[in-house]
């Protein structure tokens, strides 16, 4: 067990009390009714839920700062493609190690990732200890004999993981988008979330290019197109960026409860757009964040993306009221964990237990009658310590699951091969 003592929680100086891999207790807890217990002293911090990132590529931290101030289209086809063309499982693995380091250290405990080499990105998850959600990114660009080998590769994941039997890594299904992945390959891959009941985690609608793209193949809007031969019935769908939407395709994604994935920096990086986030706010539709690769970001820190997310819809709409700083907390957390499906996200008795503390003595965060306003304003991530499934994983600053140095070490070894 794990008794965090007088930590603020929820509002308030509460003790929180871990069995297991759950939240046990929160309130008053007494050491000796429960024995052997490992005590954190929380008197200087707050504890949060773990942030839940719902859309990274994160062995592309390799990526960080290789193809800066490009369109989207011209960073995919002369830097990102050719050089993921080079990718093995040892680069994955030591990437996503690198990704996994950041992650922990800027208090995210769970992510949903797109992309290759999935044995190497769980060897790496399961050895931080962070919990994740595994796709791998298929892409058949309408050829009928890649697209057999794409859902081949789908499917094996998926057993893979599967035969992997640790609760922190499920597996997802993970179409590129509709512009790169054919009708015939979508259609199979709604039949495979079904049969294995796992999410699915698509781009969407991030470009005008695409959009048109898309417009030009079809005749319709991807969304509009998707929903014409049945891709969101019956499935649960994480959808990417959602940059560029009609009206219409805000009402499919009302009545086919469409998880939004936001990812502002990314967005904004790329000249991509502003997803239109107080809109689907006031449809009901649940926003999440991501931070998107770091190849296009260029970093894992969720806490920006709780700030951009908050700041950027005020600025762009003249209205300070609207995206206020609970609801773009809640973006991160609760949001997440329901897109998800995972018991996270809240701290809360019978929750799982990934739980991040901060230490208040910060000057960013005085003072501290306005703490939380100052996490989403004010805060730049550097967390302290991080719990997640029940078990620690960083305490004072210190990753105990991963050699932070070997993984630095690592990532220059492998970028110097991907760089050819």
């Amino acid at each position: 067990m794990i008794l965090i003592k007088n930590v603020f929680v929820n509002g308030k100086r509460q003790d929180i009390l871990i069995e297991g891999n759950k939240i046990k207790k929160i309130g008053e807890v007494k050491k000796e009714d429960y024995g052997d217990v490992e005590i954190i002293d929380g008197e200087k911090k707050i504890a949060i839920p773990g942030l839940i990132n719902t859309h990274t590529h994160i062995p592309m931290t390799l990526f960080r700062g290789v193809a800066d101030d490009l369109p989207l289209m011209e960073w995919l086809n002369n830097y990102i493609w050719p050089m993921e063309a080079k990718l093995n499982e040892e680069i994955v693995y030591w990437g996503t190690l690198l990704g996994c380091v950041e992650m922990i250290k800027s208090g995210t405990t769970t992510f949903n990732d797109m992309y290759f080499f999935l044995e190497g990105i769980a060897k790496a998850v399961d050895e931080s200890g962070m919990r994740a959600v595994l796709a791998y990114g298929m892409i058949d660009l309408f050829d009928e004999e890649k697209r057999e080998k794409e859902l081949k590769n789908a499917e094996k994941y998926i057993n893979y993981i599967i035969d992997l039997n640790n609760s922190r890594i499920k597996p997802a299904l993970g179409p590129h988008a509709p512009y790169t992945c054919s009708k015939e390959l979508l259609i199979e891959v709604n039949n495979l979330a079904k049969k294995y009941n796992v999410p699915i985690h698509i781009h969407m609608n991030e470009t005008l290019d695409e959009i048109k793209m898309v417009k030009d193949k079809t005749g319709m809007e991807p969304f509009i197109y998707l929903n014409s031969f049945g891709f969101f019935d019956g499935v649960s769908v994480i959808a990417a960026h959602c940059v560029h939407l009609t009206d219409e395709e805000i009402k499919i994604m009302k009545e086919k409860n469409i998880n939004v994935s936001h990812n502002p920096i990314s967005n904004l990086k790329l000249a991509s757009g502003i997803a239109p986030i107080p809109k689907l706010l006031a449809e009901g539709i649940n926003i999440t964040l991501g931070t998107d690769g770091c190849g296009s970001n260029n970093n894992l820190n969720l806490f920006e993306e709780i700030k951009v997310s908050a700041i950027l819809h005020k600025g762009v709409n003249l209205n300070p009221t609207i995206v206020k700083a609970e609801e773009a907390f809640n973006f991160a957390t609760k949001n997440g964990a329901n897109a998800l499906n995972i018991k996270a996200g809240e701290l809360k008795e019978g929750y799982l237990a990934d739980i991040v503390l901060i230490n208040l003595d910060k000057p960013y965060l005085y003072p501290k009658e306005n703490i939380t306003s100052h996490l989403v304003y004010a805060f730049n991530g550097c967390v302290d310590d991080v719990i997640i499934d029940g078990k620690i994983v960083m305490r004072d600053g210190e990753i105990l699951t991963i050699d932070e140095e070997k993984v630095y070490e690592k990532a220059e070894e492998m970028y110097e091969i991907l760089r050819g």
